[in-house]
């Protein structure tokens, strides 16, 4: 950069150069944070969506065993047909349970990138500055 030799001072020409090599590292710094945060955003998704799977698999299990017990009881009318009946209300409670847990954390879940956003406002009032 060149200075003024009178006062030490940097040129406008030099100052307007700086303010736009500042800025555009700026931009691509709040894109890398912005995708950093979307990325760990995505991830805690994910797995809160396994749960939601995993939820429907369980259930899918617990209702082919409610299934199976009511033809065996009303087929056959043995006590054979009770324990059917019971695994497959347990496995329909651990499905509902499982599947409440992941619906609620997703619900709950902020996608909003929050961080960008506030150190986008920081380097907005800093761009302010600078221009002045």
């Amino acid at each position: 950069m060149k200075t003024d030799v009178r006062n030490g001072e940097r040129s406008i020409g030099d100052l307007v150069g700086a303010l736009a090599t500042d800025t555009s590292m700026l931009v691509r710094q709040e894109v890398a944070l912005a995708t950093s945060e979307l990325v760990r955003t995505a991830k805690y998704a994910g797995k809160q969506a396994m749960y939601v799977a995993i939820g429907g698999y369980v259930g899918l299990v617990g209702v082919q065993a409610l299934l199976a017990a009511a033809v065996i009881g009303l087929g056959l009318v043995l006590p054979l047909w009770a324990a059917a009946l019971a695994i497959g209300g347990f496995a329909s409670l651990v499905a509902l349970a499982i599947a409440i847990k992941g619906i609620a954390a997703l619900k709950q879940l902020d996608v909003t990138p929050t961080e960008t956003l506030k150190s986008l406002e920081e380097n907005k009032s800093w761009i302010r500055n600078q221009l002045q």
